[in-house]
């Protein structure tokens, strides 16, 4: 599992960081848009586990359609539409919902779980793109992906060698208190070492509050869908990486720390 895991990590990373350097705003934003189909239909499948026959149903597809809708109007750059379509998004939920009431009740819970997803895949991810269109873009990205992925990294192999106390073992039993913080850590190395060579102009003493506050919304995003999976009662979102799972699985931690990268860099690193 391990050797895939590595594998999948080598094929993936260089064909990501093309599409990110030499890949157009559009490419980019298209390549989110499948991520995020990919993404929701791995969580509709998870949290309707109990309503298999929702899972492509009139709801679930109008949230897909909404949320690439939300991404595509990051692509354009506009805040005010991306909060508009997730009104519209609501309002057309509810209508949906209304002729299945009668003979499913149920149908509110759909409802329910359409919107939470929405929320939780493609807005998030519509930030990355936003993220991507801002000064230093490039970058920026790259330093998400790079913080995101060695706070995991530094987390698995600190709780693989040092773990003894178990950070939430209701959730997830594997992760460990010594685990969390060394994934800390080394966000914090890595992160400062990728701001000194691509984005020296950041103010120093903040930039480590940011990575505090980024490794703890990464991790918690990779706990919550670890709780989505316990509920759900399967292991893995999916199978298409192997030795990774699902979408889901790879980018949890992505989807909580992007929304946090992308205020902080806009509305605390004022122009940078």
């Amino acid at each position: 599992m391990h050797l895939k895991r590595i594998i999948t990590a080598i094929v993936a990373f260089p064909l990501l960081s093309l599409l990110i350097i030499k890949g157009s705003v559009l490419l980019f934003t298209l390549f989110i848009g499948l991520v995020s189909l990919f993404a929701l239909y791995e969580y509709n499948w998870i949290v309707l586990y109990d309503k298999k026959h929702a899972v492509f149903s009139s709801i679930t597809l109008w949230g897909g359609l909404s949320g690439l809708l939300i991404i595509s109007a990051a692509y354009i750059n506009s805040l005010q539409l991306i909060i508009g379509l997730l009104v519209f998004n609501f309002i057309g939920a509810a209508i949906l919902s209304m002729p299945q009431y009668k003979n499913s009740p149920g149908i509110l819970n759909v409802v329910e779980k359409e919107i939470q997803g929405l929320i939780y895949i493609p807005l998030s991810l519509s930030l990355i793109v936003l993220l991507r269109n801002s000064p230093n873009g490039v970058a920026w990205v790259f330093f998400l992906l790079f913080i995101v992925f060695a706070g995991d990294v530094g987390a698995f192999y600190a709780g693989k060698f040092f773990g003894r106390h178990k950070l939430s073992p209701s959730i997830s039993p594997g992760k460990t208190i010594e685990g969390s913080i060394g994934g800390m850590i080394f966000c914090m190395i890595i992160g400062y070492v990728f701001m000194r060579l691509f984005l020296p102009h950041i103010n120093e003493p903040i930039i480590f509050l940011f990575f505090v506050i980024v490794n703890i919304s990464a991790q918690t995003g990779d706990l919550f869908e670890s709780q989505l999976k316990r509920a759900g009662k399967i292991k893995d979102s999916g199978n298409i990486l192997p030795g990774h799972g699902g979408i889901l699985d790879r980018i949890d931690a992505l989807l909580f720390a992007a929304p946090v990268t992308y205020f902080f860099k806009e509305f605390v690193l004022t122009g940078l």
